[in-house]
């Protein structure tokens, strides 16, 4: 009976589709770890989530191909492996784990409990497998729940019935606010039930709109943390184990600090926007600055994420434009060290009026020719993207899409925005703390990356005379508030306005809200931030008539 046991745990950033470059990570990770066994995270090889590309019978073919080869190195008596893949057994397809060694195969478990809600439909593509028992690796009884497994006390009650001796927990959990502090205490709920320690590991990385934070972390079973993995980055933990009297435990190692509120969402946007960038294959972003919050703070996370020399950012004044807006955009591109250049629209705009003038003839100018303008900014930076190459980062916030506050086809343009799922609000918090604070991973510069004046100053689209946002919102700290209720937390008008709200204030908010949905359809990719994010958690139909105010 063995009484001591090296896991390593490799907190890795896999790429959803490259096999190979996944395979030949855990390979690096084998060979680097001191270790008897090395676990990956969830559906490790080909990247979580797959989504429909596990439908593809030649996808499920190459990860077996690769599991193979992976299986065969391990016959030289070295680490053995466990290995997130998908399997297809008897007609049927599962999210499963499989361990490798001594080169073959020694053991399969399969997920029981897919995750069906918000930005999850495992059941879509996966079997659920049947309550699993604990795998045999070299004397040793291993329970391992995968992700949702644990989330009810079902699974780990399952092993620990049938023998279980350590629970090792491989996930492919996304951030999102407030998260890892309900991770934990589920974690310790199982600890708690089952009395066995706990090995809780994830992935992290971006992947389209979701973005994973790693934060992975070990628990004795006297609910003590022995590991606590940092966020963010990759990572091989090589974890000790000893068996004593009361069972198995884990000797203390590393516990790193991580991320509070807002640099957890900060940290956020770089991972995701990097990730998505880099595996795109896109040399750099393009996106217009204004001289305004949004597009200050979107620059300063793509300066962040991909350095200064592969940011550029573009200046679009009209008449509108004030002399105030173009000094804080300068000032702007000069803290971050980013390529600015000025592209002025007042010859389209009069292009546009000449254009026009037959149809419009009788007609006061109103919101067609102010959306004209920001049609033509997005016309002029997709220009710049299909020219040079460089993708066209969009920088309206959740605030303007959850009410229509946008131009579709216009502001709207790009191919994904860092500030989908943040609330002005947050906005203005999120830019008052990169300024006073440098981020982890960030590459852009150590100070400020922002004038305060840009901060400080009442939000415009700049698109007529004197305009300002609260002219046709309510205040962003009101309207957010509503619209937190609204969408994350799915409140009637009644429900708010029994938390104090007018009530006629929340029933045109929601009356923005539902009627906005097309343009949000057609909106690019973004972060995934809180608990509702638009595309993927909130899916309202276009055409829809229901409204609780």
């Amino acid at each position: 009976m063995a009484d001591a046991l090296t896991i390593a745990l490799q907190q890795s950033n896999a790429s959803v589709g490259d096999l190979r470059a996944n395979a030949d990570a855990m390979l690096r990770a084998r060979a680097a770890a001191d270790a008897d066994l090395v676990v990956t995270p969830e559906l490790s090889l080909i990247g979580y989530p797959p989504e429909d590309l596990v439908l593809k019978p030649a996808a499920v073919a190459a990860c077996a191909a690769e599991l193979d080869r992976l299986a065969r190195a391990t016959a030289d008596g070295g680490p053995g492996l466990l290995v997130g893949v998908p399997l297809a057994e008897g007609g049927k397809l599962y999210n499963a784990m499989v361990l490798l060694d001594g080169g073959r195969v020694a053991g399969i478990t399969r997920k029981h409990d897919l995750p069906n809600y918000g930005t999850f439909d495992e059941k879509r593509v996966f079997a659920s497998a049947p309550l699993p028992g604990p795998l045999t690796f070299r004397d040793v009884r291993l329970g391992v729940p995968i992700w949702e497994d644990i989330w009810t006390p079902e699974v780990a009650e399952c092993l620990d019935e049938t023998g279980a001796e350590i629970l090792i927990v491989p996930n492919g959990s996304p951030f999102e606010v407030g998260k890892g502090d309900r991770r934990l205490s589920q974690s310790v709920s199982r600890v708690v039930e089952t009395g066995l320690p706990l090995a809780f590991l994830n992935r992290v990385g971006g992947q389209d709109e979701l973005v994973f934070d790693g934060a992975s972390f070990v628990l004795n079973a006297d609910r003590t943390m022995a590991w606590q993995l940092p966020d963010w980055d990759e990572a091989l933990a090589t974890t000790r184990w000893a068996r004593g009297s009361a069972g198995w435990r884990c000797s203390p190692g590393t516990v790193a600090t991580l991320d509070g509120d807002p640099g957890d969402i900060y940290h956020a946007m770089i991972v995701g926007l990097r990730d998505y960038v880099n595996r795109n294959r896109f040399p750099g972003v393009v996106l217009g600055l204004s001289g305004g919050i949004d597009s200050a703070l979107s620059a300063a996370v793509a300066v962040d994420a991909l350095g200064a020399d592969r940011v550029w950012c573009v200046m679009l004044p009209s008449r509108f434009t004030a002399a105030a807006s173009l000094e804080d955009a300068a000032e702007c591109a000069r803290l971050l060290g980013c390529r600015l250049d000025t592209v002025p629209i007042a010859p389209a705009m009069a292009a546009f009026d000449a254009m026009l003038r037959p149809v419009f003839d009788g007609r006061a100018p109103d919101l067609a020719e102010e959306n004209i303008q920001s049609r033509i900014r997005g016309l002029t930076l997709m220009a710049l993207s299909n020219k040079f190459g460089p993708m066209l980062l969009t920088t309206g916030n959740k605030s303007e899409m959850s009410t229509g506050y946008a131009t579709i086809y216009g502001d709207m343009a790009g191919g994904f925005s860092v500030l989908k799922d943040v609330y002005k609000t947050t906005v203005f918090r999120l830019s008052q703390w990169r300024n006073a604070n440098v981020p982890r991973l960030g590459l852009g510069p150590k100070g400020p990356v922002m004038p305060q004046r840009v901060i400080d100053k009442p939000p415009t689209a700049e698109l007529r005379d004197n305009q300002r946002d609260d002219d046709s919102l309510p205040p962003y700290d009101l309207l957010d508030a509503i619209l937190a209720g609204l969408i994350e937390d799915e409140a009637s008008a009644s429900d708010l306005a029994a938390r104090g709200f007018d009530a006629a204030t929340v029933a045109r908010v929601e009356r923005l809200l539902y009627v906005a949905e097309y343009k949000r359809r057609q909106a690019p990719p973004g972060v995934k931030i809180g608990r509702r994010n638009f595309g993927r958690d909130r899916r309202y139909p276009i055409t829809n008539a229901f409204r609780t105010g």
